[in-house]
């Protein structure tokens, strides 16, 4: 298939595919017109290099781990393993980063809240006094 299929088969842009093959995610023949082909296989690879780069792993990260996921053995299997536990070691320190950022902006927007509604407490409390001594207009003729 050309490369306008394949990114259409994929939902990737046909940018991206180039981007792959330049860095040497994918691979493909080309015809007699120099056009990239792709095989049906390509679809499951490009999908699976775009989880990869979903979990946030580097070009350089997922050329590693390709020919792991593609032909496992025992050696590089051993470094896959290594590897994404690395990986995933990273991302869950990404995450608790997160959750605390988080945390801060919650505690922040209790504050804010609070001062918010201290405010229209003073605001209807200010506007209650403003009005204390006045005689209403029905009042003011009696």
């Amino acid at each position: 298939m050309r490369i306008g299929e394949l990114a259409a088969r994929t939902g990737v842009s046909v940018r991206s595919l180039r981007y792959y093959e330049e860095q040497e995610l994918l691979a493909s023949t080309r015809s007699a017109g120099g056009q990239r082909r792709y095989a049906e296989r390509d679809i499951d690879r490009v999908h699976f290099i775009q989880s990869l780069y979903a979990a946030n792993l580097s070009s350089r990260t997922i050329v590693e781990l390709l020919p792991c996921a593609e032909s496992p053995s025992a050696h590089n299997s051993d470094a896959a393993l290594e590897r994404m536990g690395r990986e995933r070691d990273r991302i869950t320190a990404q995450i608790e980063d997160l959750q605390q950022a988080r945390d801060t902006l919650d505690g922040m927007m209790d504050a804010s809240r609070a001062h918010r509604e201290s405010l229209r407490q003073g605001a209807v409390s200010r506007a209650g006094s403003c009005t204390e001594g006045l005689r209403s207009p029905a009042s003011a003729g009696s």
